[in-house]
């Protein structure tokens, strides 16, 4: 037999085996199904392999290098302290390898069969792969497409791999340059400044048609980070409304403008599967496409490029495939930026709030006050808490100083589960921990904090 020439039958394929792919495949295979991922490149995909782990990896690098040479008022005086990016950039390829064959085996050990290879749709029951050792084409019941998404440039910064770099590209860089501009205004920008600025480069960070970065964030924030970038040597310039002329005389730009939905090679016109006006693919709760025998999940549906929803997202698909009852639905879904303070956010902002007709109350409390935060240089930073004011169920919060990216899980989950701002004050937090601050900011909402001077006293 001639390969390619009869299609293997399963259950499901997964075309794409980054965060989303990889664990619907999981999923779907722990649930009975026979199940075929396809992967042009290694299993992991940008998250993985090119975007969220090496990124934070190399920012956490970073920001050892920051913390050592700004040590000084600790008593700890270190002269001299360089910087081999080869040896740190192989610091975080290993981290990277060592969980690329992490995901390989829990494929394998859950009788997920891998083809790497470039996969597209020959009918709506049907796929051709065709890889480095041929061509093979998979009959199936259902298909799972996660094939993520790709830097999308600007038009008048076209990415040339040389002086206009993707982020991903500028975290490849094996030698730091003299200096960078970043144009950008999302976490992506924001955290790329970030790694260069704590490793002692100059960076300019040009915001187009933005006064603040991060603008999905509330505005506090935002006028807190602007100043505490400037403090690790980031030069930030609002309201650029030409970036092209802005950095024309800089050696090295990287620019961080959102991502293109990888479709244009699956032939969706074969499985009746529409785009929306921006590529992405659209879906319902139970992430079904148009056609409803074909799923779509992660980046091609327009998540945003954040992993923990294109992994829940996967684990959705996968039940429904399974006929379980199962809709993507989260009530509370976390930002988190990872710069210096960290910053993160999960609900309503009280000015959301307000406007989606809530009456709040607010609580806030400042990381001045935290032994904890003091002890680890993040007392500039402040927890807030939003709650609705007759029944004091908690809408948001936002948490900005060290370990916020681990604290707001705590109240991700308080708002999954409908918690009030005293479920989260009556519970005991750990001294001196840095999540004193969230129950202190729950007790400052209700009048009863006493670690801060001002504040409302409850009667």
């Amino acid at each position: 037999m001639v390969v390619g020439d009869m299609a293997t039958g399963v259950d499901v394929v997964v075309l794409g085996a980054g965060p989303a792919g990889y664990v619907s495949a999981i999923r779907a295979a722990q649930l009975g199904k026979e199940v075929v991922i396809v992967e042009t490149n290694r299993v992991g995909g940008v998250c993985l392999n090119a975007g969220c782990i090496p990124s934070k990896a190399l920012l956490t690098a970073a920001d050892r290098v920051w913390k050592i040479r700004t040590a000084a008022e600790m008593g700890i005086s270190a002269e001299n302290v360089s910087v081999d990016l080869p040896k740190m950039q192989q610091w975080a390829q290993n981290v990277v390898d060592r969980l690329v064959k992490g995901v390989e085996q829990l494929l394998v050990g859950n009788g997920v069969e891998i083809v790497h290879g470039t996969g597209w749709f020959l009918d709506d029951h049907e796929v051709r792969i065709e890889g480095e050792y041929g061509a093979k084409r998979y009959a199936f019941e259902q298909c799972i497409i996660a094939t993520g998404g790709t830097p999308a440039p600007r038009a008048d910064l076209p990415f040339d791999g040389e002086r206009v770099l993707t982020p991903q590209a500028a975290y490849r860089l094996t030698e730091l340059p003299a200096r960078v501009a970043v144009v950008g205004t999302d976490y992506i920008a924001v955290e790329v400044a970030t790694f260069f600025g704590k490793l002692g480069v100059p960076v300019r960070l040009l915001l187009p048609d933005e006064k603040f970065p991060l603008p999905e964030f509330d505005v506090s924030v935002r006028r807190h980070l602007k100043s505490y970038l400037k403090k690790i040597g980031i030069t930030i310039e609002p309201n650029v409304t030409d970036p092209a002329a802005a950095v024309a005389d800089e050696p090295l730009v990287v620019v961080s403008n959102g991502i293109i939905p990888n479709t244009a090679d699956l032939r969706l016109e074969a499985v009746n599967v529409q785009l929306d006006e921006n590529g992405f693919i659209p879906v319902n709760a139970r992430m079904q496409t148009a056609n409803p025998m074909i799923f779509a999940v992660g980046d091609v549906t327009g998540t945003a490029g954040m992993a923990d929803r294109a992994m829940k997202q996967g684990k959705i698909a996968a039940a429904v495939i399974a006929g379980q009852a199962a809709e993507y639905a989260p009530q509370a879904i976390s930002k988190v930026v990872w710069t210096e303070p960290e910053i993160a956010a999960v609900g309503l902002t009280a000015a959301e709030a307000e406007a989606a007709g809530y009456a709040v109350q607010t609580g806030h409390f400042p990381m001045a006050a935290n032994g904890r935060a003091l002890m680890l240089n993040g007392g500039a930073g402040f927890v807030s808490t939003v709650a609705e004011k007759e029944s004091g169920v908690l809408l948001g919060a936002t948490i900005v100083g060290p370990r916020a990216a681990e604290l707001i899980g705590e109240m991700a989950l308080a708002l999954e589960m409908g918690a009030t701002l005293t479920d989260v004050a009556e519970t005991l937090h750990l001294h001196p921990g840095i999540s004193e601050s969230v129950q202190e900011s729950a007790e400052d909402a209700l009048g009863t904090v006493v670690h801060i001077i001002g504040s409302r006293v409850a009667r």
